[in-house]
Formats: structure tokens, sequence, C-alpha cells
């Protein structure tokens, strides 16, 4: 099975609307009974205040999906916005949404990678990576990337699946299973634990001024999930199989442990650059 991010987005961007939400990224839920489309909304929201908008700001989107969160910046905030994503099915679904909303002026989708995104230095006055840098593997670069395009007084926001405690080789070996269905479902990704964001960020010279814990928020968001294939379970087999659909429900279960037992979470954390 092919691991590469583009390759596999490509593959389930289709199913995923479906599976995830027209957002693809998870909840943050201030009631568990909150509908999962008001609880990613919320997670955007987040974002949205750490970034601190403008009208007439430029803002790079790094892993951009299919474009809901950057329809929504532009909407709501003035700002323009150019997202970048290594899938091409991505890219022309963001920029398809994009026109149909009326916002084709405002938004730029891109093939592009997170890693050496190709514009030139202080090209933006915001950064903003939601829930893309778990599968990107030099998170360094990365990181060092948002910074040389932000323009001084711009601010880079990142929000994301973290390590919350350390698993050492006997422990990888032990839960080799559970995280092979993980890699199988949602690709080849890799956590770090929100201080390293920190460490990160500083390294590149940013000053980090906002860092959330957003682990016990999200945690509904997997029996949304699983709702949502259970409702679409006949769709989600058709666009790619009945074993992909078993899957990724298994992997909702997978997820919720490793919440539940302190492995994984959920964070997000900001900086600005003098």
């Amino acid at each position: 099975m092919n691991h590469e991010p583009a390759a596999h987005y490509d593959r389930v961007t289709a199913a995923w609307t479906l599976l995830l939400g027209e957002e693809l990224h998870y909840g943050v839920f201030d009631d568990p009974a909150t509908p999962l489309a008001e609880a990613t909304a919320r997670l955007t929201e987040l974002m949205l205040e750490a970034a601190r908008l403008a009208p007439g700001l430029a803002l790079l989107d790094v892993g951009c999906g299919t474009g809901a969160p950057a329809r929504r910046i532009a909407r709501e905030t003035g700002a323009t916005v150019t997202g970048i994503t290594t899938s091409a099915e991505g890219v022309a679904r963001a920029t398809a949404l994009a026109e149909d909303a009326g916002l084709a002026s405002e938004l730029t989708f891109l093939q592009r990678d997170g890693m050496d995104n190709g514009f030139p230095d202080q090209s933006f006055d915001r950064v903003w990576a939601l829930e893309s840098s778990h599968l990107m593997r030099h998170r360094d670069r990365l990181i060092a990337e948002c910074a040389r395009v932000l323009a001084p007084g711009g601010r880079l926001v990142l929000c994301d699946i973290v390590l919350r405690r350390p698993l050492d080789l006997m422990e990888v070996r032990r839960l080799r299973e559970p995280l092979a269905l993980l890699r199988a479902v949602f690709g080849d990704a890799r956590m770090e634990p929100l201080s390293e964001y920190r460490r990160l960020l500083e390294d590149a010279g940013l000053h980090v001024d906002s860092e959330s814990d957003l682990t016990a928020a999200t945690r509904p968001t997997f029996e949304r999930w699983r709702q949502n294939a259970d409702q679409h379970r006949e769709q989600v087999t058709e666009l790619l199989s009945a074993e992909d659909w078993q899957r990724f429900r298994d992997s909702c279960d997978v997820l919720a442990s490793f919440w539940d037992d302190g492995t994984l979470g959920y964070g997000l954390i900001a900086g600005a650059k003098a």
C-alpha cells in the first residue's frame, strides 16, 4: 500500500468528506452532544482567534485539504489565502469549491510541499497549518519554511495530533498492529509532543504566545466518525472498499484508546515573528 501523503489523499478525499465531515479535521466539543460540523467549525474558530486575521492580510494555508477553512477565512476576515497541498485531487476540489462559492479571486490553491514551499521570503502575513504537520517527516524543515515566508510581525498558527508520552522500542513493537492500522488508514504519520513544536518555533525565531492542550475537547470526535462510517457504509465501500470501511471504523477505536491511555492527544500553538 502506498503511504505517500499525496497518493493517500488523492485516493481517500471523496470518501473522507463523508467520514470526517467537509472540513476534514477533528472537532473541538464544548459539549459531547455537539454535532460534528459545529465541533470542526469550533476548531477552525480557535485557529482564527490565534491567527488574529484582518482584511488585506495574506495567509498561507499549509496542507489546505479541500479548502473549507480557507473559504471561511476569506468570507469572515477579508484576508486572501494561498492554500498548498501535495494532493492534486485536493487542489482540484478546493479550486472548484472556491469558484462555486464566488471566492476565486480571494483563494488560490497550488500543489506544493510544505517542507519546501518555493515562495519568496517574507511573502505572507500569516501561515497556518491545520492538522497537516504530522504527515511531514521533517518537522524542522516545515517550521523553518513557515517562518521564512512570514513577514516581520507575522504569525504562525498550527494545530495537530500530538504525542503525550514517550514510547520506547518495546512498546512500539507491542503496539505494532494498531499502529499499522492507523498508518493504513491515515497515512505515514509521526506525532511529536507539543513541547517539541514549541522548541521548533522558538528555534525558527518565533515567539510562542499561545499554547493549548485540546485533548479532552477533541475526544468525542471518534464517536462521530464511527457514526458517519455506519451511516455512509455503502457509499464509502463503493468509493474505497469494504475492507477500507472496516479499517476506518476500527481505527476510531484505536485512536479513542490512545486518547484514553494518554498516548496521543491534540494541541494548538501559535507564535509571532519579530
